[in-house]
């Protein structure tokens, strides 16, 4: 089975797509990321579902990059006969997406064979195919796919199959499009013309970046990753495109990404507007307020791309999962968790885009008072915190830090922005002052002499490396230090961190383990940085970019054992982290912050 940082990834900002390193298509989202309408060979044993091309001579060498700063991704085959060039890419669209392929002969003559096994809802669904108009269509129930291409095609094992050869300077086309299968099919694309198209897209959309510095080409793949996870109509960011890709090899810890997190809010709005993308975060800040609107007390901790609540989680059993790791899982449970932390993070986030010139409306102020008056009744009771515990809700300290956040970050929205609230915010600052004073007392372990997962324990968790950036506290208290050295000592792994220790911790709720988590160890570097220790944090940094694979991506964790990515893929969480930590480094060589509230996130 190819492995996790195998695969590049394509995007038309409303789908998206995995390309292995030899080119094979195995995952394909049709026609949005909630969709069951899927490839799932990602997820099972390779029929369930790809698009390959393979030359029928063995391969002696293979090849890729994405042109430029876009997502078209280029793959040289090399054979002893010749070498051939897959140019994959999804052109920006309207309603109907399309997958691209042109196969374009480099040198030599090569002969090629192209074998597309189609499987609906998760490779459950074997499809009816036929030739009609001037494709091959394939339909079942709700869904329907059709290939244009001028090479001859044929079934084959309940397969498409096409056999041909390119020569040098040829340029083979192959258009994959899903549509209603209770309508026509659009219209077909021009290959050629879409690939001018995509290209100029993305150049005009990286060429807007204000990005610069030594790691401007990291930050700037970051970015054009962010943008592919973008569901376009909506604004909404998914944490990744994929489910259930594991944590640990065989284990158990296996989820669906493909939803909209509350608590990325904060993170990829402050990277958007840092390099200059101001029209995504305000897209981005719309998509918030519209999720949220309603009852504060049915405020979710994450949505479907178009706001949706309703994310039940269910096992699909007829998929072995990705080497063997089940279940494999479509849903959520967590969006019905009461997580207290993403109040801060989205009043976190008002605060910053208004700090930006992102003014909240007067209806939007209204839903953010009440909000808060949502959580003045709620900030003291136990929560699954930031991790979604399967376990008994707990007294988190990161959660009860960041309920601190919401009612700072609503003080100073008054304060600073403008905001009118004048007979709250008194009661806000009383609140935000009895619970940094309960985070100190209650939160902090002086046997541990560092701040603990819960209240009561000396156990350590990474979540509390944000205490310094959100401006808890200064990076110069001697408690944060102690913490950061803590976390330094007990929970590195090859010099990466773990999110908490699985094999002792009480609260997680579920078996096995997991890889280190690399949105982690970027909070570490920041720390590092902010307690002077900048050089150690440049390391750092350079040793998490290491951990891309060939074309810039990163996952959700990494195992440094086995030297493997590991989780859903590409993770949203991860780039965005890169991001803020590059600009921290950048910009900020050296200092260190202390005033609360001005460290970024």
């Amino acid at each position: 089975m190819t492995k996790i940082e195998d695969y590049a990834f394509l995007s038309d900002t409303q789908t998206g797509a995995l390309v292995s390193r030899f080119g094979c298509v195995d995952w394909l989202c049709f026609p949005r990321f909630d969709s069951g309408a899927c490839f799932a060979a990602l997820l099972g044993d390779g029929k369930n579902g790809t698009w390959r091309f393979t030359p029928a001579g063995a391969l002696t060498a293979t090849r890729r990059t994405y042109r430029g700063d876009t997502l078209i991704l280029e793959t040289e085959l090399e054979t002893a006969e010749g070498t051939v060039r897959l140019i994959d890419f999804m052109p920006p669209r309207g309603e109907a997406p399309d997958i691209i392929r042109i196969v374009e002969g480099v040198a030599g003559s090569v002969p090629m064979r192209m074998d597309l096994t189609i499987r609906f809802d998760y490779g459950h669904i074997i499809p009816w195919v036929r030739k009609q108009h001037g494709g091959l269509e394939a339909i079942a129930g709700p869904d329907a796919m059709i290939l244009h291409t001028p090479m001859e095609t044929h079934g084959e094992n309940l397969s498409t199959v096409a056999e041909f050869t390119v020569e040098q300077g040829d340029r083979v086309p192959f258009v994959l499009t899903w549509f209603p299968s209770h309508e026509k099919p659009p219209r077909k694309v021009h290959a050629e013309h879409a690939l001018e198209e995509t290209e100029r897209y993305w150049r005009g959309w990286a060429n807007r970046c204000q990005a610069k510095g030594e790691w401007r080409n990291a930050v700037m793949r970051s970015l054009v990753t962010l943008k592919g996870l973008t569901y376009g109509p909506t604004g909404g960011i998914v944490a990744a495109l994929t489910t259930s890709l594991p944590e640990e090899i065989g284990g158990v810890r296996n989820w669906d990404y493909r939803y909209c997190w509350l608590r990325d809010a904060t993170f990829t709005l402050v990277g958007l507007m840092d390099a200059g993308y101001l029209e995504e975060a305000r897209a981005w800040r719309e998509w918030l307020l519209r999720a949220i609107a309603g009852s504060p007390a049915q405020m979710q901790i994450m949505y479907g791309v178009r706001g949706e609540r309703r994310l039940d989680e269910f096992e699909l059993p007829w998929l072995a999962g990705y080497e063997n790791s089940q279940p494999v899982r479509v849903g959520n449970a967590a969006s019905q968790q009461f997580q207290l932390d993403v109040y801060g993070e989205v009043l976190d986030s008002m605060y910053r885009a208004d700090l930006a010139g992102i003014k909240s409306s007067e209806a939007d102020w209204r839903l953010q008072v009440a909000l808060m008056r949502s959580l003045e009744t709620k900030w003291e009771l136990p929560d699954y915190g930031i991790w979604e515990i399967r376990g008994e809700p707990q007294h988190f300290t990161h959660s009860k830090m960041m309920a601190w956040v919401a009612f700072d970050r609503a003080v100073k929205l008054v304060e600073k922005c403008g905001c009118a609230a004048d007979e709250h915010v008194a009661r806000w600052r009383g609140i935000r002052d009895q619970i940094h004073e309960q985070v100190c007392a209650r939160g902090y372990s002086a046997r541990k002499k560092a701040f603990s997962q819960v209240y009561g324990s000396d156990e350590l968790d990474a979540s509390l490396l944000m205490m310094p950036l959100v401006g808890f506290l200064p990076a110069s208290d001697e408690r944060v230090r102690n913490t950061v050295e803590a976390i330094q000592r007990e929970m590195v792994e090859d010099g990466f961190v773990l999110r908490y220790r699985t094999e002792t911790n009480k609260v997680d709720g579920l078996p096995g383990g997991e890889g280190v988590f690399l949105l982690c160890s970027f909070w570490l570097a920041d720390c590092l940085h902010l307690i002077g220790r900048t050089q150690e944090a440049r390391e750092l940094f350079e040793r998490l970019l290491s951990l891309r694979n060939d074309v810039g991506l990163l996952a959700e964790e990494y195992d440094p054992r086995a030297g493997r990515i590991l989780g859903n893929f590409p993770q949203a969480f991860s780039h965005v982290a890169l991001v803020n930590t590059a600009y921290s480094l950048s910009h900020d060589a050296g200092g260190v912050r202390e005033t609360p509230g001005s460290a970024r996130l």
